[in-house]
């Protein structure tokens, strides 16, 4: 092992995740990191030290998503679109733990304080690193932050209401899901499904919102008795299940599961996804 990939290679994990929050899809992510490495192993000559490895090579990856970013229209989910959006990016699911809903989030800051945000809350770099790997003063990262901050805080669910992917309440969730899909039988699905319920189905712009609007979409995509395999897992660290249709892998469904039931249901239909979480 070269003195290269010794101080390196522990934080590629790191740095993919620190990449997909910053870009909203784990296949950009993953070339963002890729570009990161070559630029590190073409400056490690140079590299004097001053600053821990984990903090050089996380100013490289920043900086590489920032100027992936530039230009580019943002990610989302359709309910976060707005009309002018035809062209808008969709957010991809993944292994990493933070929510849907946040990484959603995070594509309605700008670049600047979305990098600011995850550096200093996320990844708990210093005020004055984070300046200097932005090429910022410590005062615009401040200010940068309380803004990110107040805007997350208008969208963030109450921390009490969500539960964790392995709670009983999420199986519980999670199993009438599957069953409703096993069985093209949604009426145990019912029972755990909120008033305020959000489905949203991608590729495509279509979302629907509350139990009535969601309901009939439910009912007719069911279609019949094993036509579908679901088998769980978690994504974003959230309850999901990988998604075969007549036996050939079709997407990933990620539910949003509250104390008092599913609260959100996002559909990707990417066969390719299937394969990410086996």
């Amino acid at each position: 092992m070269s003195d290269f990939e010794a101080a390196t290679g522990a934080f590629r994990r790191e740095l993919t995740a620190h990449c997909y929050r910053m870009l909203g899809s784990w296949d950009e992510a993953e070339d963002a990191v890729q570009e990161t490495y070559l630029r590190a192993w073409r400056g490690w000559a140079a590299f004097e030290h001053r600053a821990s490895a984990r903090t050089w090579l996380h100013r490289i990856a920043t900086n590489v998503a920032l100027s992936a970013l530039d230009g580019r229209r943002r990610r989302a989910l359709p309910s976060g679109l707005d009309a002018d959006e035809p062209e808008a990016g969709w957010i991809q699911p993944s292994s990493d733990d933070m929510r849907l809903a946040l990484i959603a989030g995070l594509q309605t800051l700008t670049p600047s304080q979305r990098a600011v945000l995850l550096l200093r809350d996320v990844l708990a770099f210093p005020t004055p690193d984070v300046a200097e790997m932005l090429g910022l003063t410590p005062g615009a990262v401040k200010s940068a932050l309380q803004r990110a901050r107040a805007r997350l805080a208008r969208t963030a669910p109450l921390r009490d209401d969500v539960v964790e992917p392995r709670s009983p309440q999420a199986r519980r969730q999670l199993d009438a899901y599957l069953n409703a899909f096993r069985s093209a039988d949604v009426a145990g699905l019912t029972e755990v499904l909120r008033e305020d319920l959000v489905l949203e189905v991608m590729p495509g712009r279509a979302w629907f919102n509350g139990l009535r609007e969601c309901l009939p979409v439910l009912v007719e995509g069911v279609g019949r008795p094993g036509e579908w395999r679901m088998e769980p897992t978690i994504a974003n660290g959230q309850p999901a299940a990988r998604v075969h249709r007549f036996g050939e892998p079709a997407g990933v469904v990620v539910l949003d599961c509250r104390r008092d039931g599913i609260a959100r249901i996002s559909v990707f239909g990417d066969p390719t996804l299937v394969a990410r979480f086996t």
